[in-house]
Formats: C-alpha cells, structure tokens, sequence
C-alpha cells in the first residue's frame, strides 16, 4: 500500500458490482446430473451435496477440483482500540502476524492438515485507521487502495480462497458496519470479542454509537459504512471477494469480521456472495444476526471466534470431501448397484 495514487474509485468499483459475472449453470447441472446417479440415497451426502454443486457452478468446470486451495490472512490496526474496546492491545496484531510467519497459529496448523497455502497480508501495521468515533476511518483513496491490495490475493490456479483477519478491535469496526447496513441498536451488534469484561462491552456499544452518530452517511451507502466505520483489513476483503467473483474462484469465509466486510458487497447487490459460503458460526451474537440477514447457512459451528482465518481453513477439509465424494463415487450403472424403482 505505498502507492500515494488509489489504484481504484468507489465509482469504479461499483460499476464492477453491476457487472459481476453469473453462475455457471452448464457446469452447476452436470453436477447436479451426475450427483443423481452416484451410488446413494438422493440427498444423503446433504450439505456435501450442495458444495459440490456450488464448487462447480463457481469454478465453471465439472467435476470440481480443490487441490490448490488458499488461505488469505488480512491483517490492520484499528483507530478505535484505544477507546479500550479489545482485552488486548494493538501490538499483538503485529505480533500475531510474527507468530502467523513463524507458523506458530492455529491457522498455520489448519492449513497444514488441509494441504493449504496460507499467505498473510500486512496493510500498514504501523499507522492504523483513524478513530472512527470523531469521524471517518479511512479517506475514499485509502479504503480503495486496501481494497485493490486484498485483489492481489487472487492469483491464477487458485481453485478455492478461504478468507480470514487478524486486527485488534475489528470485532468492534464488524458491529459498526453492520449497524450502518442494516439497521438497530448497537447492542444487538456488538459481542465480546476476544473477550473483554462487562466495562469492555460497555465500551464497545459506546464506540458503535458514537462512530454511527459521527459518520451519518456510512448509512446512506454499503462503500461509505466501510470507508467510514471499517478497517483496512476489511476492506481488502471486501476487493479479494469481488476480485475471487471476476476470476471464478469459490470463496470461504470465516467468521464475523470477514463476514461483515462481505456484507458490504451484499448490501450493495445481493447477488454479490453467491460464490461464497460462509465457513463457520462464530460465538460473536452479532454473526448469527449477520447470517439471518444475508441468507447464509454456515458450515461448521463450533463455538469458534479465534478470528484469522481459523474457521474457514478448517472448512477447506469439508470441502475438499464434497468435491472427492462427487467426483471419485461410482454410479450406479458403472458399479452394478440396482438403482432404486
């Protein structure tokens, strides 16, 4: 991000929204053709059948292939985690980012038992974004430079991005923008995050309210609540969604963070993630809230809310089952099996 010159517009990036490329219906019916025909039950594999279809309809291919799956790790510093919002301080984000390098995280032990190549994204640890309960988070061109940064995570041969972040207080940015979308009390937004007592989440409401209230346009527009209310990190989530949804790359995403910087591009169109599948249901109150009002069902629900990336890298394994059941099970007719009357 040491470019002074924002490598996108707001204007542009919505006119990218208007035109986001479809599903592969071809590739969604021969997976949904050949699922008809494999030696079970119809609907007995459930949600593997379901992420079969869905792996092929956004990778445009049939059968579906997960062997170079990624993890993105997004990592920024929030202005607002000096209002005392976090139970740690802003340091650790930078140290996390260390311990992710030195592959000392749980995220690095995800990756390794899912055969994933993991890569961290440090946006600028070193100033983070304004304190957005005395205005703004980010100007237009710094929002739009983090977005263009989290594109770059989508390179070719990529077959499945599962999308994370590390940022003391974006738990509380993630409540503020979902206030700004979508409406009600902060309250109902806000969590403990990693863990903060009775005077933290005090604060933390506080910080939502005062950020909603010095920001009156972050609800008028999904593009100005992230600029106004997000973090860095969030917004280069946000862009690797849209650059995944240009390049045909199904998307995993983890828990309330990421989700609420995916909510931006929903607000915008509400086909914006359908190539994404929400990989886990964080413990945060906010994320069910979340998931009710986007539509999404999560994978896993483990009473998870580790943040970086966890939830989604353990999810490449449900996945990658999915995609070998549908490709590698007999049919009936190749393997013998009487087909049910």
């Amino acid at each position: 991000m040491s470019n002074p010159q924002p490598a996108l517009t707001f204007e542009e990036i919505r006119a990218l929204v208007r035109n986001l490329p479809g599903p592969d219906l071809d590739a969604g019916t021969a997976a949904v053709q050949r699922e008809r025909t494999l030696t079970k039950p119809p609907g007995s594999l459930g949600r593997l059948e379901e992420l079969a279809e869905w792996l092929a309809t956004w990778q445009g291919q049939h059968p579906p292939e997960v062997r170079r799956p990624r993890v993105a790790v997004f990592a920024g510093n929030h202005g607002v985690a000096a209002r005392g919002v976090s139970a740690y301080p802003t340091e650790v984000t930078a140290q996390m980012v260390a311990n992710f390098q030195n592959g000392g995280a749980a995220v690095n032990q995800l990756c390794e038992a899912a055969d994933a190549d993991l890569r961290v994204y440090e946006l600028d640890l070193e100033h983070p974004t304004r304190d957005f309960t005395q205005g703004p988070a980010m100007g237009e061109d710094e929002c739009c430079r983090a977005m263009a940064y989290g594109m770059m995570a989508v390179e070719m041969g990529v077959q499945l991005l599962a999308l994370g972040e590390m940022g003391i207080g974006n738990s509380t940015s993630a409540a503020a923008i979902c206030a700004a979308l979508f409406g009600g009390d902060a309250a109902g937004w806000v969590g403990r995050g990693t863990g903060v007592d009775e005077d933290g989440l005090k604060r933390k409401v506080a910080a939502v309210e005062a950020g909603l209230k010095a920001n009156p346009t972050a609800k008028d527009d999904p593009f100005e609540a992230l600029r106004c209310l997000g973090g860095y990190e969030l917004a280069a989530i946000a862009g690797a969604i849209l650059a995944a949804r240009m390049a045909r790359v199904p998307v995993l995403l983890d828990g309330y963070a990421c989700t609420a910087a995916a909510a931006v591009l929903f607000k915008a169109d509400r086909r914006a993630l359908d190539h994404c599948v929400v990989a886990h249901r964080s413990v945060e109150p906010g994320h069910t809230r979340l998931l009710e009002v986007i539509g999404k069902q999560p994978v896993l629900d483990l009473g998870m809310r580790l943040g970086e990336g966890s939830g989604a890298a353990l999810a490449i394994n449900i996945v990658k089952a999915a995609a070998a059941c549908h490709a590698g099970m007999a049919t009936f007719a190749s393997a013998g099996v009487t087909d049910r009357a």
